[in-house]
Formats: structure tokens, C-alpha cells, sequence
């Protein structure tokens, strides 16, 4: 049972089953101290009486106990058969749990008894552990306090050496950390508050320090090892199109990014870089610079993208900027006709077709290059890892690898999810820019943002309206959506006005005609869910209005906004809500009004959902930590992260004496996979 609910296989699971709080056993409240305020509560009383009532479904247990300053009610609603054999009438009881109000009166909820052999407990002289259970264990008669009591007979079999050091000793004396084995005893058995914290420093401090350590390992070794195809040259392509046909002057960091990129490629070591810009912040014009670097050291180059209408944008804007300089662009997607597939194939396997853009389409067996030298995939947290994979292999000499990604990724979760890639950012946006105007509106203003939209529409601009994404169960966004386009169209008559409509229960084909009858200004309005928010690129667009708000979380906001501002013309993005909205709900929004930042968003995200569910990153619910958090605790991750880098400088493959230990411990958990391994 521990097995299937708690994942504990071993006594080393056990012992990494931390408490979540502890309990002062020394403080027990009266009855008559419970007030409206009082989150939880100790008390020490006695059981007057208890009775089973109900049926089926919703039979109960309901309990009385008195102490000497009035009653309270107990009520238990699952492992009844265990709590009756529990509860003797006359018989004391230390009871702990959340206190609950039902009907003015307070009671408690599933608490937790202990018999007390005296009618007041005796008081114990340090913080008794609670542990995290589950309803199926409780029924089971393994509650938080039951797993505290086989932890704490655990802890007294275990020794010193049976929990090994797995620290070099100078990380421990540089940090003043106690011993693996003293923060076991000190997190599950604490005698005082500074014991506990000793505790949770050292392991906090080994999780984030293991994170940054694997991570870095992993690049060290690609830095080492791993063989990639050398760009020794920068040749007239990228000579003549830089002088003659960058279509703006770089930025600083464009200009920075291209130069660690063309440093990666020249050294005869695959390159494994992950580049990320805001919206608009010119990741293209740099992916383009690297596919004509890689064509001047006779390579080909791939742009791989996650949908068609963002591989067909990719090879618009490449033709387009391509075009005067006579280098050959094809695409390659699910809808190129059959004599048109049969001639690229041709071409990229004789090596005269450079640059290949496209969508999953790509990585089919029959697609064979003659000499890939870079691959670049767009928004790459939309394929799987073998997706991508299969680029890679068609070549024999392992291809460079640059990954993108328009969402923003808060530095700590950079450094902890993808700390195995060499990374880039484009931190400021091409001159010329405006930022868009952002301003938050209530369901009841709803007629004055329709006027705005009409406005807008008068000058020839075209507005987005996205309602909360659909999923084939959600038959109430699916009938919010048609009401909302129903709405729309009331606001707008055709024949005066034309409304597309988007939404991810459409067939492809029809979605994507919508889409292109929007980019190609057929229509000046498109109604959609969130489908729209990577891929869909209208200069024309000005206004995005997002309806329910609060049911967005920050980062697909952003993305949303960023989705308008990308022509000349002033943009503006309208939050509109409902009038009651929770503390989370105004902190996003609050957010997106004062700041367009894209990274300060992230940091924002970050603290407000925590790492297990940021867009577009590869990590899987709280990267594994029992303890530490990246939000909470960015000061010691940095240390770690740096003390990791230190460490590996001056070692590397982990061979001297201080260092053995941790190269033991490390090969004995190499089962733990990389959260954010490439190829």
C-alpha cells in the first residue's frame, strides 16, 4: 500500500518521505479557545459518546468529546470500520486536525487520536513530525502521525554508516552544513527549531547542488566528447546579406547571440543551444544568419516548425528575405502536392536545395539530406524528444542543434531545467517597436471596448477576441465560444463586417482556411481560443481583446498579447473579466497591465504557479525536489549552481579523492533521467 500511494519502495524512500509541519506537543488548546480564526487545533478530551449514521454512500461516524471548557463534534467519513474499533466511551484522547464550522459550531474532520493514558498529555520536549498521507492509507490506519511512528523506529535501527556522506568534505566545510546523516535524524526528529532548520539547509542544499551538478556534467561531457560538424568560415552569403539586405540594423543582443552561435559551431563539438527571445524580439533574422553560415561551410540547413501555418510564415519571411541573394528555400508539409514533394526530396538528397523549412513532414524516413549541417526547431516545447531526434540522425556527423522558444523562462527554471544546454537570450526589442497599450476592462464596459473595436476596425486594423481554450469534455467553453461569436456578430453585421472563427474542434482544414482568410484580410475580426496564440502573424491586427481574464495564467497572456504590435500602427490589449475576481486572478492581471516584459512576467508566473507547470519547459512537476524550491529558494540555488561549476572546473570527470564519494553516489542514481536531455 505504501508502494502504490506513497511510492515508498525502500527505507531510503522512507526516510525521504519529509514531514510537511510539525506539531508543538507541549500546546494544547481548550474547546471553549476555538475560534472562527483558529486554522488548527490540539486538544485533550474525553469521548462522551459516537454513533454511525447515514447510508451507503453517505454513512458517517459522528463523535462528542468534552474537556473541561465544552464540547466539540469529530465526524469521520471514510475507514469507518477501522475508527470504530478506536473510539471507547470514557476513554481520553489527544485529537489534531483542521478545524471546520458546521452549523455555528465548530468539529473537526477526519482528526487525528492518539490515546492518552492520562486525562492531560504529558509534554514532549521537541516538534513532533506529521507526514502526508492519503485517504486510502488512513483507511488503512496509516495516517501522518502512524507514518511518523515507523520513521521515527526506522531512525532508531538506522546508523551513521548507513547513510554515507555523498558531499566532498570541503562542500560541507565551505557551506558549514551538517552530515547527510544528521539532517535525516535532525528533519524527523527535532529537538528545537534551530536543529530543524540545520536540517532543511543541508537538504535543500544537496537537491538544488545534484540538479546543477547532473545538468552540468551533461554539458561538460558534450563540450569533451561529442563530435559536430565545423563552421570554419564566414563566407558571401552571410557577408552579402548582412551588408546589403538586413532588412533593420541588429540589436546588441542580436549581435551578441550570433556570436556565441558562430563560437559553438566552430569548434568541431555539436552545439546544443537553446535561444530564447520575447515576442518580436528578432529570434528569425538571428536563425537565418546561422542557416547562411552553415550554407557558406557547404552545409544544409532545416527549420523545423510545430504547425503549418507557422512553417508556412517561416517560409514566407525567408523567401522574402532571401530572395536577393539566389539561395534556394523550399517547404516541406502535409499539403505539398506529390510532384512537388518528389522534387524536393530529389534536390535536398543531390545537396542543391540549402535551406528546408517545415513541419513534422521533415523527419520522415524518405526525407534524406545530402550534408545537414543545423537544424533549428521553432517553439521546440511542442515536439517530443524523439520527434526531434530524428533530424539528428539523418546526417553522419551529428548536426548543430538550436532550439527556440518565444516564452520567456525565468532564470532560475533556465538553470535548473535546462542547465545541460548552452543558452541565449534576446533581452530588448528591435528599434521602432511600440509597446503595447494593455488596460483591464469589466464584463459590464463591455459596449465601449466594442465601440474601441469598431474604431479600430474604421481605420482598416483587423482585432483578435479569444475566449479560454477548449478540450473535447469542456462542453461549457465550447457553448461559451458560440455564444460569444453569437455575441460578435451581433456587435458586427455583415455584410459590414466579417468574422472568422478558430477553435481546436474544427477539422485542420477548416481551421486553417479561417486562419488564412484572417492573415490575408478577408475578414477584419477572428474569434478564437487559445490555437492562435503561437503561429499567426497579422501586422495588420491592433487590437486583442481576451475574454474571462481570470481564467488565463500570465505567461499564455503574454503570448496572447504579443500576438498584436507587430506592424507600425499602435496596438492595445483588453483584459475584460468578471466583477469577481480571486487575489490570483488580480495579481496576473495587475501584472500584465503595469509590464510588457516578457522575463519579468516569467519571475511573476513562477512565484504564482510554482515550476510545475510553467509553458514551455520540459520539467515534470516539481523537478523532483522533496524540499528545495526554485522560487523560495533562488539565493542557494545560485550557489549551488555555482559551487557545481567550480567544482567540475577544477575536476571534471570527478576523479580526486574529496571527490569520489559524489561520483559513487551519482553513478548509483544514474536511473534518474535528465529533465531536459536534447539528443
Amino acid at each position: 500500500m505504501l508502494k502504490k500511494e506513497l511510492a515508498v519502495f525502500t527505507f531510503g524512500d522512507l526516510l525521504e518521505q519529509y514531514p510537511f509541519r510539525y506539531v508543538d506537543r507541549t500546546k494544547v488548546n481548550l474547546i471553549s479557545e476555538i475560534t472562527y480564526e483558529t486554522d488548527f487545533a490540539q486538544i485533550a478530551a474525553v469521548l462522551v459518546n459516537f454513533d454511525t449514521v447515514g447510508q451507503r454512500g453517505g454513512k458517517r461516524i459522528v463523535a462528542q468529546v468534552k474537556d473541561k471548557s465544552g464540547f466539540l463534534e469529530l465526524t469521520w467519513f471514510q475507514g469507518l470500520s477501522w475508527v470504530e474499533k478506536l473510539l471507547e466511551v470514557g476513554q481520553s484522547y489527544l485529537i489534531y486536525g483542521r478545524v471546520t464550522f458546521y452549523n455555528g459550531q465548530p468539529q473537526i474532520v477526519h482528526p487525528e487520536l492518539e490515546v492518552l493514558s492520562a486525562p492531560q498529555p504529558l509534554g514532549k520536549s521537541f516538534l513532533e513530525p506529521v507526514y502526508s498521507t492519503t485517504e486510502k492509507l488512513k483507511a488503512r490506519g496509516l495516517g501522518g502521525r502512524q507514518i511518523g511512528k515507523l520513521t521515527q523506529l526506522l531512525m532508531g535501527m538506522v546508523q551513521e554508516k548507513d547513510v554515507p556522506e555523498n558531499l566532498p568534505q570541503s562542500v560541507v566545510e565551505q557551506l558549514q552544513l551538517i552530515s547527510r546523516f544528521q539532517a535525516y535524524r535532525q528533519i524527523h526528529l527535532p529537538q528545537t527549531t534551530d536543529e530543524y532548520e540545520e536540517a532543511v539547509k543541508r537538504i535543500k542544499f544537496e537537491e538544488l547542488f545534484i540538479a546543477q551538478l547532473r545538468m552540468n556534467l551533461l554539458r561538460s561531457h558534450r563540450h569533451r566528447f561529442s563530435k559536430g560538424v565545423v563552421f570554419d568560415k564566414v563566407g558571401d552569403f552571410f557577408n552579402d546579406f548582412f551588408k546589403n539586405h538586413l532588412p533593420f540594423e541588429l540589436t546588441g543582443a542580436q549581435k551578441r547571440v550570433i556570436k556565441e552561435i558562430r563560437n559553438d559551431t566552430a569548434k568541431g563539438k555539436q552545439m546544443n543551444r537553446l535561444l530564447q527571445g520575447d515576442v518580436g524580439s528578432g529570434k528569425t533574422i538571428v536563425a537565418v544568419l546561422v542557416m547562411l553560415l552553415a550554407i557558406d561551410n557547404n552545409y544544409q540547413a532545416c527549420l523545423m516548425a510545430p504547425t503549418e501555418i507557422l512553417a508556412q510564415q517561416h517560409f514566407k519571411t525567408l523567401s522574402s528575405l532571401l530572395a536577393k541573394i539566389n539561395v534556394p528555400v523550399k517547404l516541406l508539409t502535409g499539403s505539398v502536392k506529390v510532384a512537388e514533394r518528389r522534387k524536393i526530396l530529389k534536390e535536398l538528397e543531390e545537396g542543391t536545395l540549402k535551406i528546408l523549412i517545415g513541419t513534422h513532414a521533415v523527419i520522415e524516413d524518405v526525407v534524406k539530406f545530402n550534408n545537414l549541417g543545423i537544424v533549428i526547431i521553432d517553439e521546440q516545447h511542442r515536439f517530443g524528444v524523439a520527434q526531434r531526434a530524428k533530424l539528428w540522425q539523418k546526417a553522419s556527423i551529428p548536426p548543430h542543434v538550436l532550439v527556440m522558444t518565444a516564452t520567456p523562462i525565468p532564470r532560475t527554471l533556465a538553470m535548473t531545467a535546462y542547465g545541460d544546454l548552452d543558452y541565449s537570450v534576446i533581452d530588448e526589442l528591435p528599434p521602432g517597436r511600440q509597446p503595447i497599450t494593455t488596460v483591464h476592462r469589466y464584463e459590464s464596459q463591455r459596449s465601449k471596448v466594442m465601440d474601441f473595436i469598431r474604431a479600430e476596425i474604421d481605420k482598416g486594423r483587423q482585432a483578435y477576441i479569444i475566449f479560454p481554450l477548449i478540450e473535447e469534455s469542456a462542453t461549457l467553453d465550447y457553448e461559451n465560444l458560440m455564444q460569444g461569436y453569437e455575441n460578435v456578430k451581433g456587435y458586427f453585421p455583415e455584410p459590414n463586417f466579417w468574422i472568422s472563427m478558430v477553435h481546436g474542434r474544427q477539422p485542420a482544414g477548416q481551421k486553417e482556411l479561417n486562419m488564412k482568410r484572417f492573415v490575408d484580410y478577408d475578414t477584419q475580426i477572428m474569434v478564437s481560443t487559445t490555437v492562435i496564440e503561437v503561429g499567426v502573424d497579422v501586422p495588420n491586427a491592433s487590437v486583442m481583446v481576451i475574454e474571462s481574464t481570470e481564467k488565463f495564467g500570465l505567461s499564455q497572456l503574454h503570448q496572447l498579447r504579443g500576438r498584436v504590435g507587430r506592424g507600425a500602427e499602435k496596438s492595445y490589449c483588453i483584459l475584460l473579466s468578471g466583477s469577481k475576481l480571486g487575489n490570483d486572478a488580480r495579481q496576473r492581471i495587475k501584472t500584465m497591465v503595469e509590464t510588457s516584459n516578457g522575463f519579468e512576467i516569467a519571475e511573476k508566473d513562477l512565484e504564482l504557479r510554482g515550476p510545475g507547470d510553467i509553458q514551455g519547459t520540459r520539467q515534470s512537476g516539481e523537478l523532483n525536489f522533496k524540499l528545495a524550491s526554485i522560487v523560495q529558494d533562488r539565493p542557494m540555488l545560485e550557489i549551488a549552481r555555482n559551487v557545481a561549476a567550480k567544482l567540475l572546473d577544477d575536476d571534471p570527470d570527478l576523479v580526486s579523492a574529496d571527490n569520489l564519494r559524489l561520483k559513487t553516489f551519482l553513478n548509483h542514481k544514474k536511473g534518474a533521467v535528465a529533465w531536459s536531455k536534447i539528443s
